[in-house]
């Protein structure tokens, strides 16, 4: 059963509250209560840019080496089921003025099936691949991992069947947190 709207709603009006939130987690009965109820189990890896620095020489091949996106086609090939919100709520919250708030984030896996659709839709392989190069074009970088926080949010499960694909921007992201939350 998907979470009402008015639930959604709540974490967007929550959400510029988000850095109070996570220094709440240093305090300590209260920071061990959210840690377990938002994030106890997340594995999340922030990805960088892909870049290509120019030169005026060639240089000799190294190897192989992974860029951010081949990391995410990875996952994507491998994924069975694919699904996009319609926007992100961390932007959306946020009020963002600078990056589009129509590209959200990218959801692996079988629980994607459980979904409400009203925040989004299962999308192909091929056009799961087009919405991240989109999100690199305007700028985003990804985020992947499994996120118990999407998991409660979304009111799917288990956790450990959802991967997350966050498109971030610098100024809004939710991962923005990660200095304020107790180690």
């Amino acid at each position: 059963m998907a979470r009402p709207p008015w639930f959604i709603e709540l974490i967007k009006n929550t959400f510029p509250h988000r850095f109070m939130i996570a220094e709440l987690t240093k305090v300590p009965i209260l920071g061990r209560f959210i840690d377990q109820m938002l994030f106890d189990g997340d594995n999340i890896i922030y990805l960088p840019k892909d870049q290509v620095i120019q030169v005026n020489r060639q240089l000799e091949m190294l190897g192989e080496i992974v860029l951010p996106s081949q990391v995410i086609k990875h996952f994507m090939e491998k994924a069975n089921y694919h699904w996009v919100m319609n926007w992100c709520i961390c932007r959306t919250s946020a009020k963002c003025k600078d990056y589009p708030i129509d590209l959200g984030c990218l959801f692996l896996g079988e629980t994607t099936l459980k979904i409400d659709p009203q925040l989004g839709h299962r999308v192909t392989k091929e056009e799961a691949l087009e919405h991240v190069r989109r999100c690199r074009e305007a700028g985003l970088v990804h985020l992947i991992g499994r996120n118990k926080l999407d998991a409660v949010w979304l009111d799917v499960g288990p956790g450990n069947k959802l991967l997350t694909i966050c498109n971030c921007c610098p100024c809004c992201c939710l991962w923005r947190i990660l200095p304020h939350l107790a180690p």
